[in-house]
């Protein structure tokens, strides 16, 4: 069973990002969980949406959580996100497990992506799931993102891994036998040829698109080599 623990809106223009806090908990959790990654996911951009830059929210992925795992990894990453509160953020949490994440939290996650959504929404949803969420300061409008991310995560099909067991660990330009020894299941064209060797310049580390329950990192041919797309 997968546990899943979202959280957005935790900085502002100045401040460290959400993506960089989601991987601080994460390896505080994986002290004592088997953490697998974590993904970015991106939703609507709107001039009447607050956001400070990109508009996407994090969820990280447990996996082997048992059924009692979801109230501590909750009250961990709470405290977490307290301790390092910014203020003028608008922070908010969620957590959920794969079972507890029906068709209509993952279809309130596609509708972020493409809509406008509200809080009442989400802690509706949330609260007729059943399931954690709540703000931990400011405007408290991160539970909409920390929502709408589990819903995407569950999904197995949307966004992209910032981490993935050890894809921050190689950089430059990489055998494809190194990336897929770094975390990435698969490395593809975008017309869906599957690359089996060969070497990938990546432009920073893998990336990795969340497609189909995996993480596919997308590459085109350049002059010879392989060069990585960023998808998701």
């Amino acid at each position: 069973m997968t546990l899943y623990l979202g959280i957005d809106d935790t900085d502002t223009l100045e401040s460290r990002g959400t993506g960089r806090l989601a991987r601080m908990i994460a390896a505080e959790l994986a002290r004592s969980y088997m953490v697998s990654g974590v993904t970015r996911h991106q939703l609507y951009v709107h001039p009447s949406i607050p956001y400070t830059s990109h508009n996407s929210c994090a969820v990280i992925h447990i996996q082997g959580a048992d059924n009692g795992a979801g109230a501590d990894v909750f009250s961990a990453a709470k405290e977490l996100m307290l301790s390092d509160f910014v203020e003028g953020s608008d922070p908010g949490i969620c957590v959920a497990t794969t079972p507890e994440i029906g068709d209509d939290l993952r279809a309130f996650g596609y509708l972020a992506k493409k809509n406008i959504v509200t809080q009442g929404q989400a802690r509706g949803l949330a609260r007729a799931a059943g399931i954690r969420l709540e703000g931990l300061g400011g405007t408290e409008d991160g539970v909409i993102g920390a929502l709408a991310g589990i819903g995407l995560a569950a999904s197995a099909n949307d966004g992209r891994f910032i981490i993935k067991d050890a894809t921050r660990s190689i950089q430059g330009t990489q055998s494809v036998d190194a990336i897929l020894a770094c975390g990435v299941d698969r490395v593809m064209t975008r017309d869906g040829a599957v690359v089996g060797e060969g070497v990938v310049a990546l432009r920073k580390f893998p990336k990795p698109a969340f497609i189909g329950g995996k993480a596919i990192l997308f590459v085109e041919p350049v002059d010879g080599v392989y060069c990585d797309i960023v998808i998701g």
